[in-house]
């Protein structure tokens, strides 16, 4: 069994198919979609996507965003959605690099805030490239 499965992000359409099973992270924790859920909607967090398509097990980068059920019909609309086989890892590492000095220089809650969350896409997509 599958559902209909449309991942997009600001740049478009990314993804338009079948699957047979997503996890993502929301920002209750982790959620498992399989055909003939609930109707269901939530915000995305930064973390892992693993789908299956065709039985075979894809990774991706997710951040931001939110994921809807209705119908065996699941919509991702992420903030940023990159597959393990497009992410640089050199570029990856070097963002947390970037990150981890944004954290320490933190003035303000603000960008305390803004750097964590630079710091975990970066981590998120380091993790994703292994």
């Amino acid at each position: 069994m599958t559902f209909q499965l449309n991942i997009v992000t600001p740049d478009g359409e990314f993804y338009n198919g079948e699957a047979e099973r997503i996890i993502v992270r929301t920002i209750d924790g982790d959620v498992c979609i399989m055909p003939r859920h609930t109707y269901y909607v939530t915000a995305l967090a930064t973390g892992v996507a693993q789908i299956t398509i065709d039985s075979k097990k894809r990774q991706a980068a997710c951040s931001g965003g939110v994921l809807t059920v209705r119908d065996d019909n699941v919509r991702l609309c992420a903030t940023t959605f990159e597959w393990d086989t497009d992410i640089d890892a050199d570029r990856a590492e070097r963002a947390k690099t970037r990150a981890e000095q944004l954290v320490s220089d933190a003035k303000t809650d603000e960008d305390l805030c803004l750097a964590k969350a630079k710091l975990s896409r970066a981590l998120t997509r380091i993790d994703v490239a292994k």
